[in-house]
C-alpha cells in the first residue's frame, strides 16, 4: 500500500476513533500533499515525495517544541511533541549515532574529503543515501567535528 493511501486509511479510522490529535495532524499533512499535487499538476505522488513532506511538517514540530520549551510554555510544547509522535510513525526507522558515525565515515573517505570545503558534498551524499532517516542538524554538527580535525 502506498504511503498516500495508507495515510488516507489512517485519517478516516482515526477520524471515526476521534482521536483528534492524529486527525489534526493527518489533516494537516493531507492538505499539504493536495498542495504539493496542485504545484505539481499531478494526480498522486510518489512515496519519495510524501515522506519529504512528512519530514518538512516534522522538522516544524521539532522546532516549536524546541521554541515553546525555550519560552517555558510546556503546554504548547506538549502539543506539539504529541503530533511529532503522530508523525514519527511515518517515516522511516532513523539511523543510530553509530549507523550516522558510519555513513559519514564512507561517504567522506568516498568523496575524498579533506576540510570544511567538502562539507556540502559530504552532507549531500549522506543525506541522499538516508533519505528521511537523518537529522539534518545531528548530521551536520557530526560531518563538521569530523572535517575539522
Amino acid at each position: 500500500m502506498s504511503l498516500l493511501k495508507q495515510i488516507d486509511k489512517d485519517y478516516i479510522e482515526a477520524y471515526k476513533a476521534k482521536a483528534t490529535v492524529k486527525v489534526a495532524v493527518l489533516r494537516h499533512l493531507k492538505t499539504a500533499i493536495k498542495n504539493r499535487m496542485v504545484e505539481e499538476k499531478a494526480d498522486s505522488l510518489s512515496d519519495d515525495v510524501v515522506l519529504e513532506l512528512i519530514a518538512k511538517q516534522a522538522k516544524q514540530r521539532k522546532d516549536a517544541l524546541e521554541q515553546y520549551g525555550k519560552a517555558g510554555r510546556d503546554d504548547l510544547a506538549k502539543v506539539e511533541a504529541d503530533e511529532l509522535a503522530e508523525l514519527e510513525q511515518y517515516m522511516p526507522k532513523q539511523l543510530s549515532d553509530e549507523e550516522l558515525s558510519a555513513a559519514i565515515d564512507k561517504a567522506i573517505a568516498d568523496l575524498g574529503a579533506s576540510g570544511m570545503a567538502d562539507m556540502g558534498k559530504v552532507m549531500g551524499v549522506v543525506l541522499a543515501a538516508y533519505k528521511g532517516q537523518v537529522d539534518g542538524k545531528k548530521a551536520s554538527g557530526m560531518v563538521k567535528a569530523k572535517l575539522s580535525t
